[in-house]
């Protein structure tokens, strides 16, 4: 059995592509998923499953599609992936507020993209993931998805250090 931290993208945003927790832990059981956990409302999973992850994120995707009407981003990632991020995490974490994890749905082989006016804030990008610090906080960032998403042609979906560190500690209980 694999285990999987799941992170669906634009869940539960501005009102925008509601699911309610509930519903969606329901919509993992039917589609014979194992040991499911949601934290927080912001689609964060974690699941069992026999599946491999290209699986799994098809399965969840299209049951989405079918059982909420919309169709978002899934990306699936494994315990070690996690633990290796967050491992691997190049940049102070002095203060975790302003620190962030950009989970891509595959590797890209750039190192550096252009983004303008960027201030203080930074970026590292390393296979899968974007590590972000950004002292100007994340709603004045300029390293966005939606910008991540153009310029490394991914699929991205972004995680406070908080957070991260939460999905990880649930999926090693």
């Amino acid at each position: 059995m694999n285990k999987y931290i799941i992170l669906l993208r634009g869940i539960n945003v501005s009102g925008k592509n509601k699911i309610p927790m509930a519903d969606l832990r329901d919509l993992l059981k039917n589609l014979a998923f194992q040991n499911i956990q949601t934290y927080i409302q912001s689609g964060n999973i974690i699941l069992e499953s026999e599946k491999n992850k290209s699986e799994v994120c098809k399965f969840i995707k299209d049951g989405i599609k079918t059982k909420f009407g919309f169709e978002i981003p899934v990306l699936a990632k494994t315990v070690s992936e996690f633990k290796k991020a967050i491992k691997k995490y190049p940049f102070s974490t002095d203060n975790p507020k302003i620190v962030a994890f950009v989970f891509l749905n595959k590797k890209t082989s750039k190192t550096q993209i252009e983004i303008k006016n960027i201030g203080e804030d930074k970026y590292k990008i390393d296979d899968d993931i974007v590590y972000l610090i950004c002292p100007s906080g994340f709603g004045k960032t300029k390293i966005t998805n939606n910008v991540l998403e153009k310029k490394l042609e991914v699929i991205a979906t972004t995680r406070n250090y908080k957070t991260t560190i939460k999905l990880l500690a649930l999926a090693t209980e």
